[in-house]
């Protein structure tokens, strides 16, 4: 087994999943990206130091594709697999009546099925490479409190916590470590979608009126780093994930108000 460290990153061909991988890569880890944009990775190839890296096509929606791209990484990695960044994602929004169903089918697979069989199917890797190993999952600020027009994202984001603590738990003998990272608004492609088809107003839009902050995506890359490397469960990037968090934990009443005084849908 090569003595080089591994790690393996969906959604590793843009925003966050790039910035970890450069971020890992300048660290000396050997990094595996996995992303349905090809064109992608390779771009983010060319930003690694060291030219150590493997870019396998992968849909996260599709089981057998993770145990194909796992395979195919741990070989090319010297026979090792230290972490898994089950990062990639999608954005949607709207008000549910107004969302259509392969609207809604695929944020809940990619977000939520796509997280769950790359636990699955990255667990015996960690298992062996364990103590040390990690499952990093990307949840999100709208983890922490649910939002008018965002009800499928949150839902797959509350949903990604709560696999999260599970297996924080059921890994907890193996000496895997399990941990979530919850962004906020983070300075990445998705922020320049519209988040719904009955939309012609850019997320980035929005957040930018509503006076909130845009962090860059290096921040999470960080954060990352530092859930592989401690002991937490849950790390909140960004002053909305915090003060979301925050007020959800100690003014539920007031947040609730502040919820449905000022959010409204994606899609409006």
């Amino acid at each position: 087994m090569s003595t080089r460290k591994a790690i393996f990153i969906t959604g590793g061909g843009s925003g966050i999943g790039r910035e970890t991988a450069i971020y890992f890569a300048e660290r000396g880890w050997f990094v595996g990206l996995g992303d349905v944009n090809e064109q992608g990775m390779r771009d983010t190839e060319g930003l690694l130091p060291g030219g150590f890296s493997y870019s396998h096509k992968l849909d996260v929606r599709d089981r057998k594709q993770w145990d194909e791209a796992l395979e195919a990484f741990a070989t090319a990695a010297g026979g090792r697999i230290d972490v898994v960044f089950n990062n990639a994602g999608v954005g949607s929004g709207g008000e549910l009546a107004g969302m259509e169903q392969d609207e809604i089918d695929r944020c809940l697979d990619v977000n939520l099925r796509g997280v769950i069989y790359g636990a699955q199917a990255a667990y015996p890797y960690l298992k062996k490479t364990a103590p040390g190993s990690a499952l990093i999952n990307t949840s999100s600020a709208a983890g922490i409190m649910g939002t008018g027009g965002m009800s499928i994202y949150c839902a797959t984001k509350f949903g990604v916590r709560a696999v999260t603590e599970s297996l924080d738990a059921e890994w907890a003998d193996d000496g895997i470590t399990v941990a979530s990272i919850c962004p906020s608004f983070i300075d990445t492609p998705l922020l320049d979608g519209t988040g719904s088809r009955g939309s012609n107003e850019l997320i980035r839009t929005r957040v930018t009126e509503a006076g909130l902050e845009i962090t860059p995506a290096s921040e999470v890359a960080k954060a990352v780093w530092d859930a592989v490397h401690g002991d937490e469960l849950h790390y909140l990037v960004g002053k909305t994930a915090k003060r979301l968090n925050f007020a959800k934990r100690w003014m539920p009443g007031r947040a609730r108000k502040m919820a449905r005084r000022n959010l409204k849908p994606l899609g409006q």
